[in-house]
C-alpha cells in the first residue's frame, strides 16, 4: 500500500474541518535576513526545520522547503503568531506559482465584471 503524501494529509485537514489556517504558505529564504545577527533575535534550524524567535516576544516555527531558497509556515501563524508591524515584510517575500491576475481580482472584489474574452469549453 502507498503511503499518503504529508501534503495530501494536511490538505485533507484544510479542507475538512475549522483548520483551513493550516494551509502553507511559502516564502523567500530572504525575510529571515532581516533577523540575522540582530540583538535580541535567535534564529536557530535543524535539516528540515527553523525557529525565528524575539526574546521575550513572539516566535515563529518554520519548514525548510526541499526548493533550495524557500521556508514555509501556515497560514495561521503568520497571521496570529508575527506582530502587525512585521507582516508587510513577510508578505512582500511570498514565493506562489503564477497566478491569474483576473481570477484573483474578482476575489478581491466580489461582482466585480471583467472582460476576459469569448466563454468557450474547457
Amino acid at each position: 500500500m502507498a503511503s499518503i503524501s504529508p501534503v495530501v494529509l494536511l490538505y485533507r485537514r484544510v479542507l475538512s474541518g475549522p483548520s483551513p489556517l493550516l494551509a502553507p504558505v511559502f516564502l523567500n529564504a530572504a525575510v529571515l535576513e532581516r533577523y540575522r545577527g540582530r540583538p535580541g533575535f535567535s534564529l536557530v534550524r535543524t535539516d528540515t526545520i527553523g525557529r525565528l524567535k524575539r526574546e521575550g516576544a513572539w516566535s515563529l516555527d518554520f519548514g525548510l522547503s526541499p526548493q533550495e531558497g524557500v521556508i514555509h509556515l501556515s497560514l495561521g501563524d503568520l497571521a496570529s503568531r508575527l506582530p502587525q508591524e512585521e507582516r508587510e515584510h513577510w508578505v512582500e517575500h511570498i514565493v506562489a506559482p503564477p497566478l491569474s491576475q483576473n481570477f484573483t481580482r474578482v476575489q478581491l472584489s466580489p461582482g466585480l465584471c471583467i472582460e476576459d474574452g469569448e466563454v468557450r469549453p474547457g
